[in-house]
């Protein structure tokens, strides 16, 4: 597989795109029903989308920088903790 950074920044930038209209999802769902899962779920889609972004934008081409990918991390645990919050309340 090829390297190329135009494409690796156009691909990045497809995704960075795709959780954004996510997040706006949403964001708009929340707007609707006012239930925190949702405004939770937008933020995690947000942090997803910086985790995409920030690569392209600060020049990092390897993944050696793992520190990047933490933003990663916090939005799968913002997932698991609205979706593990949602249940626990239900109960």
């Amino acid at each position: 597989m090829t390297n190329d950074p135009i494409l690796v920044a156009f691909i990045g930038g497809v995704l960075t795109a795709g959780f954004a209209v996510a997040a706006l999802f949403f964001l708009r769902f929340w707007k609707r029903t006012a239930d925190r899962l949702f405004l939770t779920f937008a933020a995690a889609f947000v942090l997803l989308a910086a985790n995409q972004a920030a690569p392209i934008l600060l020049g990092i081409s390897s993944e050696d920088q793992g520190y990047i990918y933490l933003l990663r991390l916090a939005g799968f645990a913002l997932i698991i903790l609205a979706i593990l919050g949602k249940n626990l309340r239900r109960s």
